[in-house]
């Protein structure tokens, strides 16, 4: 039976519309038209009366237009993203119009393979012609128009609805405010395809497909398992299957020795291909994952920068650690894409061991990310100021970060940048200073920061974050492309301070420094006195866990400036409380210093 409360759509109707009429039929990117077309779709919420709270979700290879609720009382189970979506979730009801379709080419309402061909009175099967993610956007666009709506202020969706997203912001840039790609790709790499071409093959060589014709007989059922089995496999990550399921049998304490299924992976795969089967359809596969496997921006576009030169849409992209599928590394080339372009966007790999599912099951840390980034949009400069209350830290690191990013150089910093200047904080921390400036100085700043909370906390702000570790370089930041790149209380704890620090002196015309000052007399004095390693108020660490592996003083850092060639426009040595610079023996009284430096 339905659990519907507070936290629930309830009780929700899937609707049906035709969207286009046998008279004007739809042009596809295959060359081939096709008409009527009749889209299923679900909403959720109420549109505001500005008409600027609609967030359409699309959804992936084996989704539909029921993601939240429950269509009936007797539903057992909610929609397939209702951890998501709801009063109160990632993506609030209570503030957003939510739309979600299911798309062309599906078997859940939409006009798909299984639906009947005019021509024939019979279903399409294979007649039904090659459909492209394009064309998905293009019939989700029609279903908007009919419905009045005027703009999106997001779309979200993962994997296959993720391709879905980046077409929409590249299709529509007017028509979209905010994007939200998810566990998803610019293009299938080899092994997905791979991993596609066996499923389908699967589907194609039972007896039963009957060259697609299988409506109202037995249907290639044991092939559609297969494939679902295969394609299960890569949705989820070596950890989490072993930790689910290791070598574990299922109903006995010894191997039977035959081949039925023993293994509790097994039976699990069993039971995933044989539900697949009683709700979804092989036809629908086939041509669904063909779409996925054409979907391919570089080639369109002739590069991935050239794709993404015209979007409008601010982005968060976020990826999950243990997704093999649709990798990390290629969240970050779309990222990468993005910066070049100079646009707004977020990134965060996220760390899980639920592979690619993640994005289906890491629900508080992805709905954090996604609650606040929307938030950020509709309302933007409200939280500019303001700390998100939903961030906690939850480990060393990020302690140590927050620590050390409350403190009195903030203010000086402040001071050394001209208004409306362009600026990158590299471990920017939870964005406090970027949010200063940006509300003071009307400052067009990005930072980059490497812990997964204070990315968090920066998004919640409204402020343009990358999840990155800056001894990766910044390569998609062209040369002197920020007036000012910030290093704040950074540098002492980077492995290789020369190359980050040539490489912020190659993106930023000025880069401002700062850093605590290790021969300050407190230090000097617990070392020699003491003979232990120093622990003073602006430097709190024990030698174990300190995150500081270098140990520099205003004197080491004005000798590795010149070894670098580099200018030294402004030093200011500083005590922790004061925002007066220390004038006599600043490299004995100073507990940390600001440089302000550039190289031509």
């Amino acid at each position: 039976m339905a659990q519907t409360g507070n936290n629930s759509v309830g009780i929700v109707r899937t609707q049906t519309i035709r969207l286009v009429e046998p008279q004007h039929p739809l042009l596809l990117e295959c060359g081939k038209t096709l008409a009527p077309i009749d889209v299923a779709y679900e909403t959720y919420g109420e549109l505001n009366e500005a008409g600027d709270n609609v967030v359409l979700i699309c959804h992936a290879l084996s989704g539909d237009a029921h993601v939240a609720g429950y269509n009936s009382p007797d539903d057992r189970k909610p929609g397939w993203w209702d951890t998501m979506v709801g009063p109160g979730k990632g993506i609030d009801t209570d503030k957003y119009f939510v739309i979600c379709p299911n798309f062309l080419g599906g078997c859940r309402g939409t006009t798909g393979p299984s639906s009947i061909n005019p021509a024939t009175q019979k279903p399409y099967g294979l007649d039904f012609p090659i459909i492209t993610i394009a064309d998905m956007v293009k019939v989700q666009k029609l279903l908007l128009d009919n419905l009045g709506i005027k703009s999106l202020l997001a779309v979200v969706g993962g994997s296959v609805g993720g391709m879905q997203v980046l077409q929409w912001a590249i299709d529509y840039p007017e028509f979209v405010r905010a994007a939200l790609p998810i566990a998803t790709t610019s293009h299938l790499a080899a092994q997905a395809i791979a991993f596609d071409a066996v499923g389908r093959n699967a589907i194609l060589a039972d007896a039963n497909f009957a060259s697609g014709q299988y409506q109202g007989k037995k249907g290639p059922d044991m092939g559609l398992a297969i494939a679902r089995m295969i394609g299960h496999i890569t949705y989820l990550s070596e950890e989490g299957m072993r930790k689910k399921f290791g070598r574990q049998l299922r109903s006995s304490e010894d191997y039977s020795y035959d081949f039925n299924s023993e293994f509790a992976v097994e039976t699990y795969l069993d039971y995933q291909g044989q539900s697949f089967v009683e709700r979804f359809d092989a036809n629908s596969y086939l041509y669904i994952t063909r779409a996925a496997d054409y979907f391919d921006l570089q080639k369109q576009y002739g590069s991935l920068t050239k794709a993404f030169a015209n979007v409008k849409a601010r982005f968060l992209v976020a990826s999950f650690s243990s997704d093999w599928l649709f990798t990390p590394e290629q969240s970050e080339a779309i990222v990468d894409a993005l910066v070049t372009n100079g646009k707004d966007v977020s990134f965060c790999n996220i760390a899980s061991s639920y592979g690619h599912d993640a994005f289906l099951l890491e629900v508080a840390t992805l709905g954090s990310f996604i609650s606040g980034f929307l938030e950020a949009t509709h309302q933007p400069g409200v939280r500019h100021r303001q700390k998100p209350d939903s961030v906690t830290k939850t480990d060393h690191i990020s302690q140590i970060d927050q620590a050390r990013r409350t403190r009195v150089d903030y203010e000086l910093i402040e001071s050394l940048i001209d208004p409306k200047s362009t600026v990158l904080d590299v471990g920017c921390g939870d964005g406090e200073l970027l949010a200063r400036l940006s509300a003071d100085k009307n400052i067009r700043g990005k930072g980059v920061e490497l812990q997964q909370d204070l990315v968090l906390a920066g998004v919640c702000r409204g402020l343009s974050i990358i999840q990155r570790d800056v001894e990766r370089g910044l390569t998609s930041y062209a040369d002197k492309s920020f007036d000012y790149v910030i290093l704040s209380q950074t540098l002492q704890t980077v492995k290789n301070p020369k190359k980050v620090f040539k490489e912020l002196l190659r993106v930023g015309k000025r880069v401002i420094v700062s850093f605590p000052n290790f021969a300050h007399w407190r230090c000097r004095a617990q070392l020699s006195l003491l003979g232990k390693a120093p622990v003073t108020s602006d430097l709190p660490f024990g030698w174990h866990n300190s995150p500081n592996i270098h140990f520099l003083s205003l004197k080491d850092f004005d000798k590795f400036c010149r070894k670098l060639g580099v200018t030294v426009e402004k030093k200011i040595p500083l005590t922790k409380n004061s925002l007066s610079p220390i004038r006599v023996a600043p490299n004995l009284f100073a507990e940390q210093v600001i440089y302000v430096t550039s190289k031509g």
